[in-house]
């Protein structure tokens, strides 16, 4: 028998924090030290918690009542808005999300209450599933509450123009700055028809709040007193939340971008969140209700269409953001996609494409004997 997954990982080192920007530092201590007796908080505990794919990093700071998040978020590339809308809608909705207890919106600094120090990611192992299953459950559960409070006209909405968007960082970055590959005009018009079915597909289902990078590492281990047990998952890095198909977030949490399961434990965890989703009045749709196939047909394509997104993000980080260590989980993209490119016949001249690109040789026709 698997051992239960522990919430109890080795702490990570601390790491003292620096400033490339002198002027953004002394507005940052001035900052800080006004903040500081209103909330308690001690400025020399501060260090690095973390930072993200994007322009914000966030700080770990000590107060009189327990430790503390501040979140560096550059005005000038960064708007933290959307962060507190969905905040708040997230709270309401009764998820575990950080609460913002101070803003200084004009220079992109704020105080939250910290949700811990060890991710979900932190303690998962792919060797080992059924250890994993009641994080995935706590994980599930969490995202048909959130979806259970959707409503239409309060987040931006994951229309067509946002999904094109979104896929056409596959060709502009993935294929032409990181691969240098030159499309034709034939590879091109065969990349804007599968585009085309991957939207057409992803626009038909049904539309609920998506949290839109909802897995493992932006999801929180509960904190817990001694001998009792843990509190909810706490919920993360929510603010490109949007009003679109239902099957992303699952997708997101299954298809992982930085770890791989076993297919039959993503089938697993998939149908359970389907069977809470259709209980909670989610799945009215087609056949969606009494047909988990078709239901994880649908997740399959707004997969597919998240991993050509973000293998062209990953591409960008590299050449444009100086952050090289995203294109080593590429070869993970590059598999989802050719797994479900290879299970549906319309996206077969897709594969091909793919397989070029990546110069995979595959084997046609039939072979008698040993080859």
């Amino acid at each position: 028998m698997t051992q239960p997954v522990t919430s109890s990982p080795a702490p990570a080192p601390t790491q003292p924090v620096s400033w490339a920007d002198p002027a953004r530092a002394a507005a940052f201590t001035a900052w800080l030290n006004e903040e500081a007796p209103r909330h308690g908080l001690q400025p020399a505990s501060l260090t690095l918690a973390s930072a993200d794919a994007s322009f914000r990093r966030y700080l770990r700071v000590d107060s009189a009542a327990g430790p503390r998040i501040i979140m560096d978020a550059p005005p000038d590339k960064e708007n933290c808005v959307p962060f507190v809308q969905v905040a708040e809608l997230m709270a309401a909705a009764g998820l575990n999300v950080p609460q913002v207890l101070a803003w200084q919106q004009a220079q992109g600094f704020m105080l939250l209450s910290d949700l811990g120090a060890h991710t979900m990611m932190s303690v998962l192992d792919p060797a080992q599933p059924q250890a994993a299953a009641p994080l995935y459950s706590q994980a599930t559960d969490a995202l048909v509450q959130w979806q259970r409070a959707s409503r239409p006209g309060v987040l931006p909405e994951y229309d067509e123009a946002l999904l094109r968007r979104e896929l056409s960082l596959f060709p502009d970055w993935y294929l032409g700055q990181y691969r240098q590959f030159q499309m034709n005009d034939d590879q091109r018009n065969l990349l804007d028809k599968a585009f085309t079915a991957i939207v057409q597909h992803n626009l038909a289902a049904p539309k609920v709040f998506v949290h839109r990078d909802f897995m493992a590492r932006n999801l929180m281990l509960g904190r817990s007193e001694a001998g009792s047990p843990p509190g909810p998952l706490g919920v993360l890095d929510f603010q490109d939340a949007v009003h679109g198909p239902i099957t992303y977030d699952i997708a997101s949490l299954m298809r992982d971008a930085f770890l791989t399961w076993e297919e039959d434990f993503v089938i697993d965890v998939t149908v359970r969140y389907w069977e809470k989703a259709r209980k909670a009045g989610l799945m009215d749709f087609e056949d969606w209700h009494s047909d988990f196939g078709a239901f994880y047909r649908g997740v399959e394509w707004m997969g597919l269409q998240r991993h050509l997104k973000v293998a062209g993000i990953f591409a960008r980080l590299t050449l444009r953001d100086g952050k090289p260590r995203y294109l080593a989980d590429t070869p993970r993209f590059i598999h989802y996609i050719r797994s479900t490119a290879n299970r549906y016949r319309a996206l077969g001249p897709l594969l091909k494409f793919i397989d070029q690109v990546e110069n995979i040789q595959t084997v046609s026709g039939y072979a008698y004997g040993r080859v």
